[in-house]
């Protein structure tokens, strides 16, 4: 398997996945996106302590988060999590924006975040935490990847202020 190398000014791949918004089951093409600004970001497993300090942060800050129409950010967050397990997540976490799931990760893998992982010395394929700001015409503004939990609501700050400068 090849690992997408993508970086800033890159078209950003196509995705048609199902989710849970916060008014329900939707289904997200990113050729319905195109005309504004939207942040992905891709996590390992819903319901996990990082996974949960990294959605509320987004949750409480997206009233804050402008696109330069002064319109609030989409935001998505992917994982490999079936829809049931991101019901569950949204509902407890009383989340304000939409969870896709990637259960065959093929979204993860075109973005480069399906990587080979370490955890006492087992090695395994898994989701490498990372966030993609996507500009109004569907390329790649801002990424970062490895992101930490408690820098995603000030990475994502600041990487929308250079798409509005």
């Amino acid at each position: 398997m090849t690992v997408s190398t993508l970086k800033i000014g890159d078209k950003a791949p196509s995705f048609t996945l199902a989710g849970i918004g916060p008014e329900g089951e939707v289904k997200i093409e990113s050729s319905a996106l195109l005309g504004k600004p939207y942040l992905i970001y891709f996590y390992p497993k819903a319901l996990t302590s990082g996974c949960t300090t990294q959605a509320c942060a987004l949750r409480d800050a997206l009233p804050d988060l402008r696109i330069p129409q002064g319109l609030e950010l989409p935001v998505f967050g992917i994982s490999p999590d079936p829809l049931k397990k991101l019901s569950r997540f949204s509902e407890k976490e009383k989340l304000n924006f939409t969870l896709l799931s990637d259960e065959d990760h093929a979204l993860a893998e075109s973005y480069g975040v399906w990587v080979s992982k370490t955890l006492y010395g087992r090695f395994f394929m898994g989701i490498e935490r990372s966030s993609f700001l996507i500009d109004e015409k569907g390329f790649i503004s801002a990424l970062k990847r490895k992101i930490r939990p408690a820098e995603q609501v000030e990475w994502t700050k600041t990487s929308l202020a250079q798409l509005s400068s």
